[in-house]
């Protein structure tokens, strides 16, 4: 299997999950907490391992620079609306508008992601290397989902520095300090 299917198949999981919570009753608090647990638990392995895969090969050629930056500032994004969305959760305050606002957003990115950079990266990459990201894709995730808060955030830097100094970043042990 290449990169593009393996993201594809992650981002209709996800489109699923928000396509149900936004369709949930307020009263539901119960299975609205599992979906939430259920989109970060999909969500967060995804984005930060297509961010150090996919992105950051395509950040490496010129061409595609700028979309993978796009990408980025995307995740970014719907990052936010996410963390909101667990807050809004813990607290029973009104979280329907922003699950829909994070629903409508990541849609578009899938959107864009889907047409306009895979179309760009199958010009860019051979099979080969789609399906050697696909594989290193896969075996990120796991790694990544066992991560708190605090180390995917650490790594969605990393994944926005150059690469002559994420490594290093990433080897820099906060607790020492």
């Amino acid at each position: 299997m290449n990169i593009y299917k393996v993201l594809s198949d992650d981002h209709e999981k996800v489109r699923m999950l928000l396509t149900e919570l936004v369709g949930l009753n307020d009263k539901d608090t119960e299975r609205r907490s599992e979906l939430i647990a259920e989109i970060r638990d999909e969500l967060i392995p995804h984005v930060r391992a297509e961010e150090a895969v996919f992105y950051n090969s395509l950040r490496m050629i010129d061409a595609s620079k700028s979309m993978a930056m796009h990408g980025y500032a995307e995740h970014l994004e719907a990052e936010g609306m996410f963390r909101a969305l667990q807050a809004m959760d813990k607290l029973d305050t009104s979280w329907k508008s922003t699950a829909q606002k994070l629903k409508q957003s990541i849609e578009h990115h899938i959107r864009e992601e889907e047409n306009e950079m895979f179309n760009a990266a199958k010009q860019l990459f051979t099979e080969e290397e789609a399906v050697a990201m696909a594989e290193t894709f896969e075996a990120m995730k796991p790694k990544i989902k066992e991560q708190g808060l605090m180390k995917t955030t650490l790594e969605m830097v990393a994944n926005l520095m150059p690469p002559r100094f994420s490594e290093k970043f990433r080897s820099f042990d906060l607790t020492q300090h």
